[in-house]
């Protein structure tokens, strides 16, 4: 019964997208008005993510027998993250060379003015800050602050206190395995509001932006999208195949849910707690899952590489300076490491390519105004291109660690073991959790 209402909910979601994509084109200014309704919805989802994240990674660290396999899925992950997000940059460059977007697209002073904002907000970050970041000003600061890397951080040091702990732990783990289910339990009402959240998120942005800056713009969408596309299809769903012999239609399939929230809400965000139940539900260990997915969303970056790539050619193009390509190199790293510090925060793409033009480029600056408007909608494609990257990434570092049960898979994408959308977890509602002593002998398997 909970499935077929919860099947019920994502049709209100979709309803809800299309009606607010009306209201945002009839009515303009009714539209902006309904934005704080998909603010609402999105700082809910929030809410959940440093709990959630903090009972992930340390049910998971305390559960593995060896602290030296934590050590190990951490650095296949960032290995791999800066990778593929190199190659993403390397796709952007050809693309961007070869379609040469921005002919013929005038300045306003309107522009130049929302393009300094941009800029200015991209200088208000640099990497050593981004790096002092990661520590909270108190142990529970980092709940309260909301900062994912911060909440990574913490429960990996409760994870390997606990673990240093041995049976003494066994109680907390326990405890901290009831909060989990309170959380996500939290976390399956909240989803409740996702018709009215996307009604309008979507009013507002189509709202703000009108069909004019769709049409005149539309070259670099059309192209980002396409770029995009590329990078999943052809790029990341071979190297799942031939890694984990995992179709990656299946897994789309799968998360589908997940993309249609990212695509109504224009936030990552809203799929982040839900992409950690699904992963861990489809058979990859939670120590893999609490590891690799909170640090994906700060360093696997791919659709954001790939924006910031299009987007520097497609400005020096319609400024009529265009970009050597040894300019286009190192510009262009400079942004990919500037953008870590800015992951997950609303229009940090846009401010990153402002300030990264700012230090290397000041001239190219004003030409950011041209893709203010269009931002927000290149904005979801960087979502749902990261998002995707995440979630073979996670299979990837399961399979390579021996963390990842492809049987379990079969099933889960065959349809045979649905995923609980009431509890988003396993377990059975009655009973405690394992303790670590029960998990530890096979890591491979979620908490089922």
């Amino acid at each position: 019964m909970s499935r077929d209402r919860t099947h019920y909910l994502y049709i209100a979601v979709i309803v809800a997208v299309i009606a607010g994509i009306a209201v945002g084109l009839a009515a303009p200014e009714v539209g902006q008005d309904l934005k704080p309704l998909g603010t609402a919805f999105v700082a809910l989802i929030k809410m959940m993510i440093s709990p959630i994240i903090f009972c992930t990674i340390v049910l998971g660290v305390g559960s593995v027998t060896k602290a030296a396999k934590v050590g190990k899925v951490g650095g296949l992950a960032l290995g791999y993250f800066l990778i593929m997000s190199t190659v993403a940059l390397a796709i952007g460059l050809i693309v961007g060379n070869l379609v040469d977007p921005g002919q013929g697209l005038q300045l306003t002073d309107e522009l130049r003015k929302a393009a300094e904002a941009e800029a200015a907000k991209g200088g208000e970050s640099d990497t050593v800050t981004f790096l002092l970041g990661i520590i909270p000003t108190t142990l529970v600061s980092a709940f309260t602050e909301g900062q994912v890397l911060q909440t990574l951080l913490v429960a990996l040091l409760t994870g390997f206190a606990l673990l240093a702990m041995g049976e003494r732990a066994t109680p907390i783990l326990n405890g901290i395995g009831h909060i989990q289910r309170l959380v996500f339990r939290i976390l399956s009402m909240i989803m409740w509001a996702a018709p009215v959240g996307a009604f309008g998120a979507m009013a507002a942005v189509v709202g703000a932006t009108g069909m004019d800056a769709l049409k005149s713009l539309g070259v670099i969408m059309l192209a980002f999208y396409v770029t995009c596309v590329i990078f999943v299809f052809g790029i990341l769903g071979p190297m799942l195949w031939a890694v984990a012999r995992v179709s990656l239609v299946s897994l789309l399939r799968y998360l589908a849910r997940e993309f249609l929230l990212i695509l109504s809400t224009s936030s990552s965000e809203s799929a982040l707690p839900r992409l950690i139940a699904k992963m861990e539900h489809l058979g990859v260990s939670r120590p893999v899952v609490g590891i690799t997915v909170p640090t994906g969303y700060s360093f696997n970056l791919d659709g954001t590489a790939i924006y910031l790539t299009m987007a520097t050619l497609f400005v020096a193009s319609a400024t009529g300076a265009p970009l050597a390509f040894g300019e286009q190199i190192s510009l262009l790293v400079f942004m990919m490491i500037a953008s870590k510090g800015a992951a997950g925060v609303t229009g940090a793409g846009l401010a990153t390519l402002a300030g990264g033009l700012q230090s290397h480029r000041p001239d190219l600056v004003d030409g950011v105004g041209l893709i203010v408007g269009i931002d927000r909608f290149m904005s979801e494609a960087r979502a749902l291109t990261n998002f995707a990257g995440n979630a073979v990434a996670t299979v990837l570092v399961g399979t390579w660690t021996g963390e990842f049960d492809k049987e379990r898979a079969a099933e889960v994408l065959s349809g045979r073991m649905p995923f609980d959308e009431t509890t988003l977890l396993d377990e059975d509602d009655n009973d405690p959790p394992p303790p670590p002593a029960e998990r530890s002998d096979d890591p491979a398997l979620s908490p089922a």
